[in-house]
Parts: C-alpha cells; structure tokens; sequence
C-alpha cells in the first residue's frame, strides 16, 4: 500500500527533529537533553503517561487506544546515543559537539518513532497499548539491559516487543529480516601477559611477552577455521597489542584485547574454552604466564517466529512484497535489542537507507527518505498487532 498522506504530512517534522539530535549527540547513558527533548515532544504528543529515568535515562510513552482495552500492550523501541567518532561531513546539521556522532542512525530511529507516537496519539485506532521504548547505550552500554533491569517490562505490562534499524545499501523503502539468529553476541577477550623483561640483544636471559603474544594472536584465528563448522559463522579478532617502552628493551608483560562474535550458545561455549586452552598452552611453552578474561557482553539477537512472521507482514503492507526480504543472511555486529528479545518475544528489522557511507563511518549520514517507511511501519504494526 502506498505510504498514508498523514504520515508524509509528519516528514518535514520529523527530519527537523532528526537533524536537531543529529547536532547535539550524546554517548553511551550521559543522553539528558536528548531524553529531554524526547520527553517534551511525547507529553506534548497527548500521550497517556511519559516517564523518564528508566535505565538511568531511557524513556518511555503509553498511548491508550480507543478502540478499547484489550488488555494487551507491544512494546516499540529506539536508541538514543551517539558515537565518539569526529564527524566528516560539511552538512548544515553536522554535530555540534567535538569528537561526538551520529554515526549510526540513532537519531533517525528516535525521530520515526517519534512520528509513530504523534500518529498513533492522533488517531488511536486500536485496542490496547502502544509502549514506545528511547534507550540509551545501545552503543556498548547495555542500556537495553538496564531498562529491562529497571522493570520496563512489568511496569508497562509489555508483551511483545520490537525493534528496527537503519541499513546502508539495502534500498530505501526496502525492509529485511530473519527468523532466529539475526545478530551476533559480542563478547570481549583481554589477555594480560607476563614474561621476563631484560636487553633486547640478550634475549636468551628474559622470556618475550611480544612473541608469545604474536603466537596467541595467530593461533587464535584457527578457532574459526579449524574448530568451528564450517556452515556455522565465528569471529576472533585482536584489535590490541599493547607492549614495550623502548627498541632495545624486551619488556617485562603485554596485553591484548579483542572481541569474539558467535551467533549459536554452544559455539560462543566452544570459543571461549577454546582460547583459554591456546593461551594457556602457548604462554606455558614459551615460558611466560598469562591471564584471561573473558566478558560475555550482548547475547545474540534472536527473532522469534511467529513475531517475525507478523513483522514481515507488516512491512509487506508497508513496502510491498518485493521489497521485504524474510531471509537476510545474518550479521556478525551486535545488538543490545538482543536482551529485550529475551525477555519477551519479538523481532528486529532492517530498513533500508540507500546508498549512503556504511554505519559507524565519520561521513555516515541517515537518509531522511526512509523517514516515511519507518514511521509507516511502527503505526502499521500497532493498528495490526491492536486491532480490536
């Protein structure tokens, strides 16, 4: 079906809200005057209760249908904060605070769910409650995790969630997803290593933390390619190697650190034994001893069926039946939706933003033409999910 009139109506709006979190990005919790700025268009929306400090800063609407009280309530959600990334681009509405941006898309997120909650105010045409979720933290954060912690869930008797994010290349006006694993967990490896400092041109009278840690970093990338199927997908990857003071000095420790991502519990399992048993073994053999820790951060992002089933129908209504993609190969990135996905069932989407710089990137810039898709979508998927 061709996009409402009523929803194009709210897109000039709600690129002026877009580009106006896009100035004043924010990180990680530290969000206050985006949930502000949240906060203050909910109330004036008309809906029923806001309610703010959620997970220390999340925020949260409850539109009450009028078609009656079905008892039910779908909870819909969108982050808030932004990345410590310099922003590259020379775009009237580029950030405003240095070293900070939206390079992600988060305030196009906030902004169609903020047109969905005006929309959904206005009309109220369903049965039920639509709880419209603005987490902070999605960024490393866990602030999904927080908000559920904080009672999100129970407070506003939740039973269904879902979840939706901007993606470059994928066409706008275009949705994809899948059933089951759709995002990876992301986890994170330190390994601290002690050896024997002492002259670098007498090496036979210290034990080198640099070389043995070169041999961790190699024997690790065989996890991937020798212990985990091959139709099953793994990442092991050493972002950092951090060692020494001087050229002619072997130094007395190193440290590393990466990030491990797994789609499958019994894989992510395997990994983590798996480089315990290789750092233990090579740092013994070379001499040197070595500590591991292991954080197990956001589980994988698993979509449930029926949910995801009820998702794709939506966007069918919204984009056509060409333009949703029901089996999109999955993602090694991460999600923290993934802990609301375990506390009720539910989906996450994909939307497309066209041909524009790939997420995290400091050129990256949401696509206002995909405005009117996601907007359409949340409004779509209450009307359906709360038809009386």
């Amino acid at each position: 079906m061709p996009i409402p009139s009523a929803v194009h109506d709210l897109v000039p709006e709600a690129q002026t809200w877009r580009r106006e979190i896009h100035q004043n990005p924010e990180l990680l919790y530290d969000v206050e005057l985006t949930a502000k700025y949240v906060a203050d268009r909910l109330s004036a929306f008309g809906c029923d209760e806001v309610q703010t400090s959620i997970g220390r800063t999340g925020v949260v609407g409850v539109i009450r249908g009028a078609k009656g009280s079905s008892g039910r309530a779908i909870g819909l959600r969108a982050d808030m904060d932004a990345l410590p990334i310099e922003e590259a681009t020379n775009l009237p509405y580029r950030s405003r605070n240095p070293g900070k941006m939206h390079a992600c898309g988060h305030d196009g997120h906030t902004a169609m769910l903020l047109g969905a909650a005006r929309r959904l105010a206005q009309t109220r045409n369903f049965a039920g409650n639509a709880v419209v979720i603005f987490q902070p933290a999605e960024e490393g954060g866990g602030g999904a995790k927080a908000m559920i912690d904080d009672g999100l869930m129970d407070r506003f008797g939740v039973e269904e969630v879902y979840g939706m994010h901007n993606w470059p290349a994928l066409p706008v006006g275009s949705f994809m997803l899948r059933k089951g694993p759709l995002l990876a967990a992301a986890d994170v490896i330190t390994i601290a290593l002690e050896g024997r400092g002492g002259h670098a041109a007498m090496t036979h009278q210290g034990v080198d933390p640099v070389v043995a840690g070169a041999e961790i970093v190699l024997a690790l990338q065989t996890i991937a390619s020798r212990n985990v199927d091959p139709l099953d997908a793994c990442v092991v990857s050493v972002t950092q190697f951090h060692a020494g003071t001087a050229d002619n000095i072997i130094p007395q420790s190193a440290w590393l650190n990466g990030t491990v991502r797994t789609l499958k519990p019994g894989t992510r399992d395997m990994v983590e034994r798996r480089i315990r048993e290789i750092v233990a073994g090579l740092a013994s053999a070379m001499g040197a001893e070595a500590r591991v820790e292991y954080r197990r951060n956001y589980p994988p992002t698993v979509n449930h069926p029926a949910q995801t089933d009820f998702a794709a129908a939506v966007a069918r209504k919204v984009a056509g039946e060409s333009r949703v993609d029901t089996d999109a190969v999955p993602v090694m990135g991460a999600e923290d939706f993934s802990f609301m996905l375990e506390a009720r069932p539910g989906a996450f989407i994909f939307l497309g933003n066209g041909d524009s710089a790939k997420l995290h990137h400091p050129s990256y810039d949401f696509n206002d033409a995909a405005l009117p898709y996601g907007m359409s979508y949340w409004v779509e998927l209450v009307e359906t999910a709360l038809a009386p």
